[in-house]
């Protein structure tokens, strides 16, 4: 499985914020294992920290904001986008005001960083949201939707549309994550001029200007006006009646809106605090929409810690009943495997087809048969059995493997006739004086039934 990653060397950038118009720092720095990305207000007393999660955010009308006890980091999206491509788990961003600088309003500046300062693998197993069926998330009142297919990797499809001449539909694809840096990155942030008033009124972009920000000038006004909207934005006079980008540096692609819009959607989705296996169809997205997708997919991670291995019928076995017999000495109904899938690194996976002529099933229950408990742990601790016998040196077949301890066993489901159930098993600790503890679990379908903390001793045959 992959690790774990940090960056390998703290670096920093400086700017201005977008909202508040003020000079700001945000300074990056590596940090430990399952500590996630976390943001650190070095600016106030006991400088609080706020983590990079869905559950934080409060605001998301013109960027990302993060709340927690009165305290607020916003624009955090673009440095969430380029440490989630970059597929960093772990960070801490120390940040002297409240927002994070907006720099040239596209996430490049912090990919360049991140490729100087070097990525460290960390010594834990790295964690994944796998989507095994359809989630949709859509609000009907403004056209904006989100889908999430299953797929055994990550992309993302975006489509946007505005009543507008100059912007009216777009569309942008990201087909994978390593391409984040040279398609992605650099797209900047866009707003139209007939937005620009309101939002100076308001008070919301003291840092904005066209160093930040493509601005498209899609509805006649008139000179008057659009003179003193560019003297405010720092830019020559144009004609009234010339639509377009009124930025002076050309588009980086033609298509860079839509990009941008999906930039903004990979940072929002770092805050589910995993990265995530599915494919994403996103249709008009934004900041409001974008958070409740990952607010969603937070509520699934928080009800279960851990989720089921995605499974396939057809997938050849890593070791089918044979060779599991070859291994260990259960032999009829006490064997209750029925196929390894996988062993790598400190995890394993396997499975036991529930038929109705289970022994088991005879007594337990004839109306209602359902496979006992005890046996879902005998599965877990044969599964563990395997991974360990398959890590020793010498031959295996002169070791025996016997359950000591069973620790917060939990049963949450059932396993009835017909079910495939599913078994997971991680390696907690390494194999010591032939004593190891695993943390096991069973799942049917995506449902988790059961889980134990398990530890086996491994004594050589006389």
């Amino acid at each position: 499985m992959p690790r774990q990653l940090t960056i390998k060397q703290a670096f920093s950038v400086s700017g201005k914020g977008l909202h508040t118009g003020l000079q700001l720092t945000a300074t990056f720095k590596p940090s430990a294992v399952g500590t996630g990305i976390r943001f650190k207000r070095i600016d106030l007393d006991n400088q609080p920290e706020i983590k990079a999660l869905a559950e934080y955010v409060e605001q998301t009308e013109r960027g990302t904001v993060l709340v927690k006890d009165g305290i607020t980091v916003s624009t955090i999206e673009h440095a969430c986008a380029a440490l989630y491509a970059a597929g960093i788990d772990n960070c801490l961003i120390e940040v002297n005001g409240p927002e994070v600088p907006i720099l040239d309003g596209s996430a490049i500046e912090y990919v360049k960083l991140l490729k100087q300062s070097g990525i460290e693998e960390q010594a834990a197993e790295k964690e994944y949201y796998i989507v095994h069926e359809k989630i949709e998330v859509s609000n009907p009142e403004d056209g904006t939707s989100l889908i999430v297919l299953p797929y055994d990797g990550f992309s993302i499809t975006t489509l946007i549309g505005f009543q507008s001449p100059i912007l009216s539909n777009q569309y942008a694809r990201l087909e994978h994550m390593e391409d984040f840096g040279t398609e992605v990155a650099s797209c900047r942030t866009f707003v139209f001029v007939r937005e620009v008033e309101m939002l100076l009124k308001h008070n919301l972009i003291k840092g904005g200007d066209l160093d930040n920000a493509l601005v498209i000038y899609d509805q006649p006004t008139s000179q008057e006006n659009l003179d003193r909207l560019s003297d405010i934005m720092g830019v020559p006079h144009k004609p009234a009646d010339q639509l377009g980008y009124l930025n002076n540096s050309p588009l980086r692609f033609n298509n860079e809106p839509a990009r941008h819009k999906l930039l903004d959607l990979c940072g929002d989705l770092a805050l589910i605090g995993r990265p995530l296996k599915g494919h994403v169809i996103a249709t008009h997205p934004g900041h409001k929409i974008n958070n409740q997708l990952a607010r969603r997919l937070r509520k699934d991670i928080l009800r279960q810690d851990v989720q089921a291995p995605i499974y396939n019928a057809s997938q050849k076995p890593l070791m089918d009943i044979r060779q599991i017999r070859e291994l260990l000495p259960h032999r009829g109904p006490s064997l209750m495997l029925d196929k390894i899938l996988s062993i790598e690194d400190n995890t394993i996976v396997s499975i036991k087809n529930l038929t109705s002529s289970e022994v088991f099933f005879l007594g337990h229950f004839p109306d209602e048969p359902i496979m006992p408990g005890v046996l879902q742990i005998e599965a877990m601790a044969q599964t563990a059995c395997v991974m360990l016998l398959k890590q020793i040196d010498d031959d295996p077949k002169l070791y025996s493997t016997l359950l000591t301890r069973i620790d917060n066993a939990r049963f949450r489901g059932q396993a009835k006739p017909g079910d495939t159930v599913i078994f997971k098993v991680v390696l907690d600790s390494p194999l010591s004086h032939g004593m190891a503890r695993t943390k096991c679990y069973a799942f049917v379908g995506t449902d988790l039934i059961s889980e134990a903390e398990i530890t086996t001793i491994f004594t050589k045959k006389s």
